[in-house]
């Protein structure tokens, strides 16, 4: 729905289906009960998640026709997708697996160029859109520096080529788009300052050498090419995991002409630690651990960041931690689980800025991990999500 602050909407990966008839199945039985509850008599966003098979099977035969004439029909629209799954999202082992194929392919590259012409047949006239994406690759697939920092170098090549496509559909078509780089931990890109590093010691340089030499553009217009077609998203999950200063990382990239491109409104797990409570605390997080996705921690030891790959890894460990902070992407509307806190707060301090000085059109809630709460908070999904939106509204409108 459109508010003064954004579009704001909810991510289809909570909905099952990874095929694009199970996918647009669940969403013609969720999405109007949602639209009733939130946007009645107003046009209602859709933030999109395609699977590789789904973006391959939405453009064989009648299906989006079909699917467009279901949007008009219902008064929504798309203007987000979440490219960052690939492959399975659901009744799957996921964990580090979400960034394969990784930016270092080339069936990453097709698979978000293909999106975004998707993308570009969905968004209604005059509207900007953008696709978030996975930071580039899993840092502990590479085990040593060099392959680091080699992996590095293709992904980046890979997201100028989409740069390049972006630029030129624009000139063809007058459609605006751009690519929602997402960091998150464990990530070739954790932070927001690693962000910002990359996007000015790495994309840039390459960037402005590939497009003044291939498109004959000046320097300036090689760089203005980057910053509008890539861009951060901002994830509240994963930039309150990292502990990180919100409006600060803000500042600077407004300062550098680095834009934001989505904000995904999401909440982690925290909790701090006393004497008394802390294997009563520990206890607690053991009851979120489950098989599908990775939950980082990261622990907040003598003022040190310690970080560990999951949160398996966090409970076998002895850390004499101050606070640790985990990735679960909870409902947002709750703040306590019991002993342990979401970081409602981080999305509420975010939220503020937004509103007072607004850096995205594009506002986007993403909660997936509904299996692990307590059968006393747990609601039929279209109720769940209505409820969350419900909550986002109310702190984007008061």
């Amino acid at each position: 729905m459109k508010l003064s602050a954004g579009h704001l909407t909810y991510c289809t990966n909570i909905h099952a289906g990874e095929d694009w008839s199970s996918h647009f199945a669940a969403l013609k039985q969720n999405f109007p009960e949602i639209k009733k509850e939130l946007s009645p008599d107003a046009p209602m966003g859709i933030g999109l998640r395609l699977s590789n098979i789904a973006s391959v099977e939405i453009l064989l035969g009648d299906n989006m026709a079909e699917f467009k004439q279901w949007l008009q029909k219902n008064n929504a629209y798309v203007f987000t997708m979440n490219g960052f799954p690939y492959g399975g999202f659901h009744h799957t082992v996921v964990k580090d697996q979400v960034h394969a194929p990784d930016w270092t392919t080339d069936d990453r590259l097709a698979y978000t160029i293909r999106l975004f012409h998707i993308l570009a047949a969905l968004l209604p006239e005059g509207m900007e859109g953008g696709i978030s994406t996975s930071p580039l690759s899993y840092r502990h697939w590479f085990d040593t520096e060099e392959k680091l920092a080699e992996a590095k170098v293709t992904a980046t090549k890979h997201i100028l080529a989409v740069a390049e496509e972006l630029y030129l559909l624009n000139k063809q078509t007058g459609i605006y788009m751009h690519l929602d780089i997402e960091p998150e931990p464990d990530g070739i890109l954790e932070t927001g300052r690693e962000f910002i590093d990359w996007f000015e010691q790495d994309l840039l340089p390459r960037g402005i050498i590939h497009f003044t030499e291939k498109l004959k553009l000046t320097i300036a217009e090689a760089e203005e090419l980057i910053k509008q077609h890539i861009t951060l998203c901002f994830d509240v999950c994963h930039f309150a995991i990292g502990y990180e200063r919100y409006a600060e990382v803000l500042n600077e990239l407004q300062q550098k002409g680095i834009k934001v491109g989505k904000i995904q409104v999401s909440a982690a797990l925290k909790a701090t630690f006393s004497n008394d409570n802390s294997e009563a605390v520990l206890n607690e997080f053991a009851k979120f651990n489950e098989p599908i996705y990775l939950h980082q921690v990261i622990a907040k030891v003598d003022g040190e960041l310690l970080r560990y790959s999951d949160l398996p890894d966090a409970l076998s460990a002895v850390d004499e931690a101050e606070e640790w902070r985990a990735h679960f992407h909870v409902p947002v509307f709750l703040e306590n689980f019991g002993l342990l806190q979401s970081t409602q707060s981080d999305i509420v301090e975010v939220l503020s800025i937004q509103k007072s000085n607004t850096f995205t059109s594009h506002l986007e809630v993403e909660t997936y991990t509904w299996g692990v709460l307590p059968n006393e908070d747990k609601l039929p999904i279209a109720q769940s999500i209505s409820r969350e939106l419900a909550w986002v509204k109310n702190e984007l409108t008061n």
